[in-house]
């Protein structure tokens, strides 16, 4: 990869934490009228780099972190978010969202789906989704990947009823957890803190009324390879700051970019810095060292991501305009 593109994701990073702090500051003190951050913190990079400009921002004293494992959550992530909380100073709470999931379906929902394509999966069997296609300039599609309690991997092409039943089981998980931020929001007048960098703001990659749902958003605008740079300057446990991207969904490890983007975090990051820029199809192949094949579709990927996610950023729409709510956002200072 030449240096051109990756260039342009250079930060400094002492006056963009400052920027983001200040920021903060004046969101909660002029328009959210909260004295403190409520952050979710799922022990991967973004939770625990807004975890820790919200300490930045207001002092470790007003940040309450939250944990939430579940049962397919990763043994590694909860001893990196425990790592973080300790590391940061603040007052947490670790609350295992399980049992709220089992009572609601959450695991039954997904597991039937899952043995309408494998009816020998049961207990002890581990699943995930992956996309295919993308990355050799073809069509997107979903592959239902599960593993026996023997090791044997099997892998099927996912029908889109199987599909949606899945995603949608898998979604209670991101609305449970928001569920109890906002608990303990209200509970202590604070905001709540979403964690989403610019790849998953931009291209939809989160859950509408789950980590969709937030306060602010202090990283929404830092690409991802930004969002690592700045957990370096702010000396985040290392660990963390070498964590790859995982969605820590599913229970088999499931990378960001096997269930949603074209590419590796650090690659889509040049696409989407490049497609913004308005750079040509043979600019990115260029700098990607890909085929121009490629490259056309991972623009025509990003703006489909674009269209087919941007509902989830919208607030409920009424009928008519209602005249009387203040529903515009605060101006950038």
């Amino acid at each position: 990869m030449s240096l051109g593109l990756a260039a342009a994701l250079k930060l400094d990073e002492a006056a963009e934490v400052a920027k983001i702090a200040e920021r903060i500051r004046e969101l909660l003190r002029d328009h959210l009228h909260r004295r403190g951050l409520v952050v979710a913190i799922s022990g991967g990079i973004d939770s625990s780099v807004c975890a820790a400009l919200a300490v930045r921002a207001v002092g470790s004293e007003r940040v309450f972190g939250l944990l939430l494992p579940e049962r397919d959550s990763a043994s590694e992530s909860t001893i990196r978010g425990r790592k973080m909380v300790e590391r940061l100073g603040i007052a947490h709470e670790e609350f295992d969202i399980a049992p709220v999931l089992d009572a609601l379906g959450c695991y039954r929902w997904r597991d039937t789906a899952i043995q309408n394509v494998f009816p020998a999966y049961a207990d002890g069997w581990k699943n995930k989704i992956v996309i295919a296609g993308g990355q050799t300039g073809h069509f997107n599609f979903f592959k239902l990947v599960v593993q026996s309690p023997e090791g044997r991997i099997f892998e099927e092409r996912l029908d889109s009823k199987n599909y949606l039943q899945i995603v949608a089981a898998t979604n209670f998980k991101q609305r449970v957890r928001k569920t109890v931020e906002y608990f303990h929001a209200d509970r202590l007048h604070y905001a709540v803190v979403g964690t989403p960098n610019r790849l998953e703001y931009d291209q939809g990659f989160f859950v509408k009324n789950g980590d969709g749902s937030a306060d602010l958003k202090p990283i929404a605008h830092l690409y991802k390879t930004q969002v690592y740079t700045l957990a370096r300057y702010l000396e985040l446990p290392g660990e963390i700051c070498t964590a790859q991207p995982t969605t820590d969904t599913y229970s088999m490890v499931q990378g960001q970019d096997e269930f949603y983007f074209a590419l590796p975090y650090d690659q889509m990051d040049i696409a989407l810095l490049a497609y913004n820029n308005g750079e040509p199809v043979a600019a990115l192949a260029a700098e990607l060292g890909i085929g121009d094949e490629q490259a056309e579709f991972i623009y025509r990927d990003i703006q489909a991501k674009r269209k087919t996610t941007a509902m989830l950023h919208w607030p409920a729409i009424p009928m008519e305009t209602v005249n009387g709510p203040n529903t515009k956002l605060p101006a950038m200072s």
